[in-house]
């Protein structure tokens, strides 16, 4: 019996709505990076893209635990020496609440470029309800929080 290896062909994509209202970040970063990599199919395959696409709404309203909100804190560089930046998550959730979750989901993801170019072309977060692809008709996602 011969494994089987996914082709480029063989591969549909699918798209999926996930509401991240009081969902922890972390769970909702580790599922939406299963569901962009495609390990959650039969048919998954490391090096090709056979993920589905999905949309996460309400980035806004994500939960964090513990002291999280003043705690955690995002790190970039200006390449200049001494000019490294700090960004509170209490700031970066009130000014660019999509930049939150696309860093944790891409934290998720393995460092490779095919990655990067999955999370650039299957990722689209928007911070309230509303969304423009409803064309597509994404099936909802729940994600199981835990009392």
């Amino acid at each position: 019996m011969k494994t089987f290896s996914a082709r480029t062909q063989d591969v549909r994509h699918e798209w999926h709505v996930v509401d991240a209202a009081g969902v922890p970040l972390g769970r909702l970063a580790s599922t939406v990076a299963q569901l962009i990599r495609g390990k959650h199919k039969a048919t998954f395959t490391p090096h090709i893209d056979g993920g589905d696409f999905v949309v996460v709404v309400n980035a806004s309203k994500v939960k964090v635990s513990g002291t999280k909100l003043d705690g955690k804190v995002y790190f970039r560089h200006t390449g200049y020496m001494g000019h490294e930046r700090f960004t509170p998550f209490r700031r970066m959730i009130e000014k660019h609440p999509e930049r939150v979750i696309e860093k944790a989901v891409f934290g998720m993801l393995p460092k490779n470029s095919l990655s990067k170019q999955r999370l650039r072309g299957k990722l689209k977060v928007y911070a309230g309800e509303s969304h423009p692809h409803a064309a597509q008709t994404p099936k909802a996602l729940s994600i199981k929080v835990s009392a």
